[in-house]
């Protein structure tokens, strides 16, 4: 039978965790002693020549320590691992996302310095969950570019298993190739910002070009808002035969194209455009035929709503009996 030597107790009431223990004689071993009080805990056979050394389990334990870990194991499963934060930019869409998932937005409290310097401080416990954080880069972009980097490392800082930024609409998306000498390519940077703050993935809505997903060292989840305009078209119960799309540019093309397939492969319309600067656009004419026709103007984004204004204004005087103009933003009829 093996034996385990271990030093005597401070006091002398039995030591109730070992069931079998005596007190040893002071004892010789090659010269050496041990203390003169010991405890000798007799244990179980070996196993393969090792001696088993005794476990604690719960019924060595006292209450107190078995009600307190039952509690914490509780707690953790009932504690959802989701996270889904708000930043100031539309909190009104994330609520609407917290509330389609059956979770309450996280607490976080963001405010601006005097100086508009931006302070975000979570509210709550993220350790070891997937952390969502919604903000769009809208106008201001500059700020909301700014408030989504400090709210992602606040998140890194706070030990967050996963950190997804979800960005419905993604700032600097149409500087995303060089058109001329001596230009930045900014949708680059912005990823670059993005990655080194802290961010393990992005989730982007229909970016304004599929290289743009290149930019990123990490995934990238590239969402379409297509489904969503499809269910809205379909609720107005538009005759296929009546139904056009249009391209508001020559850029466009091939979403348009893609767009008519789904619509039962509807004819396509181009306007003709030609910009004199940002921002400028002037409509030429139209290159299809929308006469008497619902006309489906589809566009990736709408900033001034320069190109769509003048654009339905066009497919109007061409004589489309309706039009509607598409985005990844919104979806509204322009003319009845």
């Amino acid at each position: 039978m093996s034996s385990l030597v271990l030093p005597a107790p401070k006091s002398s009431a039995p030591y109730s965790v070992f069931s079998r223990c005596s007190l040893a004689r002071p004892s010789f071993i090659h010269g050496q002693s041990f203390a003169p009080m010991a405890v000798k805990c007799e244990l179980t056979e070996p196993l393969n020549g090792k001696p088993i050394v005794p476990v604690l389990n719960d019924q060595m334990l006292p209450k107190f320590p078995q009600s307190k870990r039952s509690e914490n194991a509780v707690n953790k499963n009932s504690n959802n691992r989701i996270k889904i934060f708000s930043g100031t930019a539309n909190s009104a869409l994330s609520q609407e996302i917290a509330w389609y998932m059956g979770l309450n937005l996280g607490k976080i409290r963001i405010k601006r310095f005097a100086d508009g310097e931006i302070y975000v401080q979570l509210q709550e416990s993220v350790r070891g969950c997937d952390v969502y954080l919604v903000q769009p880069t809208c106008p201001p972009a500059n700020e909301n570019i700014m408030e989504l980097l400090v709210m992602i490392d606040a998140c890194r800082r706070a030990s967050a298993k996963n950190i997804t930024a979800v960005i419905p609409y993604f700032g600097y998306a149409r500087a995303d190739r060089k058109t001329q000498g001596r230009e930045s390519i900014a949708a680059k940077l912005l990823a670059n910002l993005i990655t080194e703050s802290g961010a393990d993935r992005v989730l982007a809505c229909d970016l304004h070009s599929g290289q743009s997903m290149g930019y990123f060292d990490i995934p990238v989840d590239h969402v379409y808002c297509q489904p969503v305009i499809l269910d809205y078209l379909a609720s107005k119960k538009i005759c296929s035969n009546d139904l056009v799309v249009v391209s508001p540019d020559v850029g466009g093309v091939a979403r348009a194209r893609a767009f008519a397939k789904k619509l039962s492969d509807a004819p396509l319309a181009i306007v003709d455009k030609r910009r004199h600067g940002h921002n400028v656009a002037e409509v030429m004419n139209l290159i299809g035929d929308v006469k008497g026709k619902v006309a489906v103007m589809v566009d990736d984004m709408i900033d001034t709503a320069g190109t769509i204004a003048k654009g339905a204004a066009l497919l109007h005087e061409e004589g489309a009996r309706e039009v509607y103009a598409c985005s990844t933003h919104a979806v509204f009829s322009i003319f009845q």
